[in-house]
C-alpha cells in the first residue's frame, strides 16, 4: 500500500491512502511520530506516540498540531496491525508563516484583551453594587434616625403639655387672664338674668301705682269742671 502526504504546512499535513478491502467494515490506524532519526529502528506500534482511528469508509486524514521545521514519519495500517515500510511515509513540515504568526499573536492579544475587559467589567459591577448597597444602608439609617428624633420631639411636647395641664389643675389662680375675664362676664350675665327673673312683682307694683295716679288725676279734673 502506497500512501502519500500532501498540503504540508508548518502545522498540518494531509495523508491519503488507497482503499483496503479488508478494512471496508473496520477502521484504519494512523500513527505518526516526530524526529524519526532519534527513534529506535523498526516499525513497532510502541514507537509511535500519536495514533488515530479512522472509519473504514475514509481514505484521507488531516494531521494537525505539528511542529514547524520537523521531520515526521507517518504510517497507515488496517485495524491495529504493525506497519510495514511500504505503509509509512517520511515528510518535513515547513517554516512558520510570518503572517500566520502575527495573526496568532493578534488573536492571542485580542483574547487577552477581551478577557481583561470582561474581568474589569465584572469588578466594576461588583464595586458599583457595593457602593449602591452602602448608600442605601446609610439612607435607611438616616431616615430611621429622623423618625426617632421626630418621635422624641412628639413625646417631649406631649410631656410638656401634660405638665402644664397638671399645673393648671392644681393652681386654678394661674389660669390666663382672658379665662378670668370670660368667667367674670359669664357671672355678670348670669346675675343680670337672675335679677330680671326675680323682680316681676316690683314691675307689676310700679305699673299699678301709675294706673292709680292716672285715675286720681282724672277725678280731680272732673271735679274742677
Amino acid at each position: 500500500m502506497v500512501i502519500s502526504v500532501q498540503n504540508i504546512t508548518a502545522n498540518t499535513a494531509m495523508v491519503l491512502w488507497p482503499t483496503i478491502p479488508s478494512c471496508a467494515d473496520s477502521f484504519y490506524s494512523i500513527m505518526y511520530q516526530s524526529n524519526w532519526n532519534t527513534m529506535m529502528p523498526g516499525y513497532s506500534r510502541e514507537h509511535f506516540q500519536r495514533q488515530e482511528r479512522i472509519p473504514g469508509s475514509r481514505t484521507f486524514y488531516i494531521v494537525e498540531n505539528l511542529t514547524p521545521l520537523t521531520t515526521y514519519i507517518l504510517c497507515v495500517t488496517c485495524q491495529s496491525a504493525n506497519p510495514s515500510s511500504d505503509q509509512c511515509k517520511i515528510f518535513h513540515t515547513l517554516a512558520q508563516d510570518p503572517s500566520s504568526v502575527s495573526s496568532k499573536k493578534k488573536d492571542l492579544a485580542l483574547g487577552i484583551w477581551l478577557t481583561s475587559s470582561i474581568i474589569l467589567l465584572i469588578i466594576a459591577c461588583i464595586l458599583l453594587y457595593g457602593c449602591l448597597h452602602i448608600w442605601w444602608r446609610k439612607r435607611q439609617e438616616r431616615a430611621r434616625a429622623q423618625n426617632v428624633e421626630s418621635n422624641d420631639e412628639d413625646k417631649r411636647q406631649a410631656w410638656v403639655s401634660s405638665e402644664k395641664s397638671a399645673e393648671n389643675y392644681e393652681n386654678p389662680a394661674l389660669l390666663p387672664v382672658s379665662e378670668d375675664r370670660n368667667r367674670e362676664d359669664t357671672n355678670t350675665d348670669t346675675s343680670n338674668v337672675a335679677t330680671t327673673v326675680n323682680d316681676p312683682l316690683t314691675a307689676n307694683e310700679t305699673n299699678s301705682l301709675t294706673y292709680i295716679d292716672q285715675e286720681e288725676e282724672a277725678v280731680q279734673s272732673t271735679a274742677v269742671n
